[in-house]
């Protein structure tokens, strides 16, 4: 089994990327965040590797975190989440988007990814619901903190949508959100808009 390739980027495709590692092309599947934020060619890396072996194929699927290869792992115990539909739902939520939506029952925020309907939705957040609180939520959330609580994740969602109705994106309101809601635990909904807003406006 590969679980990590290092070597240069040959290419880069819609899903798919090859590393060539001491003169063997690997080709190596992955998200669209995955992807685009991998050094253009020739430069190297380093991937985390998911090997899936099949009576087929053999097929690499490659992270350039442990916590978006941890959330591959989880999504794909799922009925009728393959690796295909997990890359797709990675692509256009991070870990962190993804402990939140499936936190606070937001079906609608996974049917944004290919592959995702209303049902299947249903399903991930009826089945990984008792599970994320365990989770990481990527780079954005300090070393050390753990969401395992409905009503964190509750006041996390409801703030980013605030932010997000005065204009800020979520990728820079998360970082201060995340920040705050350590420093202030337990701190109500205003509170933490509040000192969103402050830090925001710097």
């Amino acid at each position: 089994m590969i679980g990590l390739l290092t070597g240069i980027v040959v290419s880069t495709d819609a899903d798919r990327c090859i590393l060539d590692v001491n003169g063997v092309g690997y080709l190596v599947s992955a998200s669209s965040r995955t992807l685009a934020n991998l050094p253009a060619a020739p430069e190297k890396t380093r991937l985390l590797i998911e090997t899936v072996v099949r009576e087929d194929a053999i097929q690499l699927f490659g992270f350039l975190t442990s916590d978006e290869q941890e959330w591959f792992r989880l999504l794909t115990t799922v009925q009728g989440v393959g690796a295909k539909v997990a890359l797709a739902i990675l692509s256009v939520a991070t870990p962190g988007d993804l402990l939140l939506s499936i936190s606070a029952g937001d079906k609608a925020a996974l049917t944004r990814a290919a592959g995702v309907g209303a049902r299947l939705a249903e399903r991930i957040v009826t089945e990984l619901k008792s599970k994320v609180g365990k989770m990481p939520a990527g780079g954005a959330t300090p070393a050390g903190r753990s969401v395992s609580s409905h009503a964190a994740a509750s006041v996390e969602n409801d703030a980013l949508q605030a932010l997000a109705g005065l204009g800020f994106r979520r990728a820079e309101a998360w970082p201060v959100l995340s920040r705050i809601l350590v420093e202030h635990e337990g701190a109500t909904l205003d509170k933490v808009i509040r000192l969103a807003l402050k830090d925001l406006a710097r």
